[in-house]
């Protein structure tokens, strides 16, 4: 059962990390379920409170960042609101609808389709759907970072 366990856990971390990239994997999600995997197929008995505590507290970190870090991006750019939900669209359904390239043209036509909703001009439209891949790339970074320190608290907790 012990092997069984930490494959799974490996899986999960595998997952989790891909989520930092492709949005559309459950990336903190699942590195959370790795430590409960853990816990059922080996043992609860190393996490306490304070593993507990700062996990999840990275986890709430993750989701507030995810969302602030892709907003300020479009907003340091000169983006609206408009131009922030298209590009949150866009991230959502560009991997699938253009799947090579979906990921970084999801968002970057999502900002520059929504402040030309708004009413903006195409340069301010445009400077937009820069900041929305601006803001993808330092979320993705930020993501990678937190779900790695995530998982190296695991493993200096067991």
């Amino acid at each position: 059962m012990e092997i069984a366990g930490w494959i799974i856990v490996a899986v999960l971390f595998a997952v989790g990390m891909a989520g930092a990239v492709i949005p559309i994997l459950p990336g903190a999600l699942a590195i959370y379920a790795a430590f409960f995997v853990y816990g059922f197929f080996i043992s609860f008995k190393p996490f306490g409170f304070w593993f507990w505590t700062i996990e999840t507290l990275i986890v709430a970190l993750l989701f507030v960042a995810d969302h602030a870090v892709s907003a300020w991006g479009v907003k340091r750019y000169g983006g609206s609101r408009a131009s922030i939900i298209g590009s949150t669209i866009g991230i959502i359904a560009g991997p699938f609808v253009i799947p090579a390239f979906g990921l970084i043209l999801g968002p970057l036509l999502g900002a520059v389709i929504g402040e030309l909703f708004a009413g903006s001009d195409v340069n301010t439209s445009l400077k937009a759907g820069l900041g929305a891949v601006v803001g993808l790339f330092t979320s993705t970074v930020v993501k990678f970072i937190l779900q790695l320190v995530m998982i190296i608290v695991f493993f200096i907790w067991i």
